[in-house]
């Protein structure tokens, strides 16, 4: 049996996923992108708050930037508390952002988070893809492949 292929990224704790995305979209590369938060958006990522299931990213003036992406305010937090949905600067290398800004501007491509995760030394991180949006006939043929690998992986099961 072949071994499970392994994750590019250390995920320790995964805060929020983009679930929709695989289906919404053609995904072609994957990036990892810290993100530049505050001390209560930190905790409020530590436990398991927070959405991007409507947010994207945007690259502006050679930044990138995760636009819409909603972390609850902090129950604890005073006057010191964050803005819930504002723009938060995704931390790249100058390279990956130029990647991305050709990828964006030449192929009209989407940037669109995955996940947002702790790794194992605690950062909050960001799993970034560069991906090309579906038609609706792309959509009924990913539900197709799908229920034909529930019914084979069924049948299989009951054969053996």
């Amino acid at each position: 049996m072949a071994r499970p292929k392994p994750s590019p990224f250390d995920k320790v704790k995964t805060v929020a996923e983009n679930r929709r995305a695989r289906f919404e979209y053609f995904i072609e590369d994957v990036f990892e992108a810290g993100i530049a938060l505050s001390g209560t958006e930190v905790k409020s990522l530590r436990f398991g708050q927070g959405t991007i299931a409507e947010s994207y990213a945007d690259l502006r003036d050679g930044e990138a930037w995760l636009i819409n992406a909603n972390i609850p305010e902090f129950s604890h937090g005073n006057r010191f508390n964050h803005e819930p949905k504002r723009a938060r600067k995704l931390l790249l290398h100058e390279r990956e952002i130029e990647k991305m800004i050709g990828a964006v501007e030449r192929k009209g491509m989407t940037l669109i988070p995955l996940s947002v995760y702790f790794n194992s030394r605690g950062r909050a991180k960001v799993e970034l893809a560069l991906a090309k949006g579906k038609q609706t006939h792309d959509k009924r043929q990913t539900i197709k492949d799908r229920d034909w690998k529930r019914d084979k992986a069924r049948l299989l099961r009951d054969r053996g």
